[in-house]
């Protein structure tokens, strides 16, 4: 049993071919600029969307806590008496209350992903499980995964690395590629904008890498935080030196998960953080291949 907050089919994005993506809930690192803010935290919860709110009160009725409200800017939450019942979101017809996360058996997963073998046998295509941090439930993802490969359906893990040696080693026989993340190499600002060290992250890398994984490395873009030149430098020289090569793909920021913050009752930690220019990407790009690392462009340029 695990608790899932999205099942996003035809994804092409997370993988090779045609896609399948399996979003955990729960993840232990806290990214000031998180994209999946509603996969944070592991425990069940309601978000609003102000903007679909008709108005109609009928939240308010059915809340067994009273902690529905309607206020000028639309739903409102008590959030220290709701008890994520989901009450209000049974007889919200616009959908401006919604439960993120529901529990799922591997069974029940795997019968919304075997629906979409035929695209997998046709693109090259398969499941991947993201989140959140799909390692953070160790025990639903490896099920998931053995599942996977015994229909022989291609597998992707999309993971920050922040686990034990010990749950890589039950899981990684059963991943066909590794989306591993890489945020900064410095440890005292990988704290500062993750909320941990970054030190069991890049030793478990390194352990996959001397195992001859195949892993595409992936590093957020984001501006004043991991952009400068100093930590770029210390990304390609790290890459550089793993013992297997591996690509590194440049992700831009962006901020569209903003109004998902605000739903959740949350702030945004960079609302004034704006997406790096495509100049400044190019500019990242030469100078860790400078380093000797092979990156992927978001233009699709290597």
């Amino acid at each position: 049993m695990g608790i899932v907050f999205d099942i996003r089919k035809y994804s092409i994005h997370d993988g090779p071919g045609i896609r399948t993506t399996v979003f955990f809930k729960g993840c232990p690192l806290h990214c000031w600029w998180c994209h999946n803010p509603e996969g944070q935290s592991p425990e069940v919860e309601i978000i609003l969307r102000s903007a679909r709110c008709i108005r109609c009160g009928a939240c308010v009725e059915a809340c067994p806590q009273g902690a529905a409200g309607l206020g000028e800017a639309g739903p409102e939450i008590q959030r220290e008496r709701c008890e994520r019942c989901g009450e209000c979101t049974l007889v919200c017809c616009a959908e401006a209350r919604q439960v993120v996360g529901r529990e799922m058996t591997v069974a029940q997963a795997m019968a919304e992903v075997e629906r979409d073998i035929p695209f997998y046998d046709e693109s090259g295509g398969g499941v991947t499980l993201s989140g959140g941090e799909p390692l953070a439930q160790r025990d639903f993802a490896l099920g998931l995964l053995e599942a996977c490969k015994e229909r022989e359906i291609h597998t992707a893990l999309d993971t920050c690395g922040f686990a034990s040696w010990d749950t890589f080693e039950r899981v990684r026989g059963h991943v066909d590629l590794f989306l591993y993340d890489l945020k900064v190499v410095n440890d005292a600002r990988h704290r500062q904008f993750t909320g941990i060290s970054n030190s069991l992250i890049l030793t478990n890398l390194q352990k996959l890498s001397e195992r001859d994984h195949l892993i595409l490395l992936r590093m957020p873009v984001i501006p004043r935080v991991n952009d400068d030149e100093k930590n770029i430098r210390q990304m390609g020289e790290f890459v550089a030196s793993l013992p297997r090569a591996h690509s590194l793909e440049l992700l831009p920021y962006h901020h569209a998960a903003t109004s998902k913050y605000a739903g959740l009752g949350h702030e945004y930690p960079l609302p004034d953080t704006r997406p790096p220019s495509e100049e400044r990407l190019g500019q990242i790009a030469e100078i860790l291949r400078a380093c000797g690392v092979q990156v992927k462009h978001p233009s699709g340029n290597e």
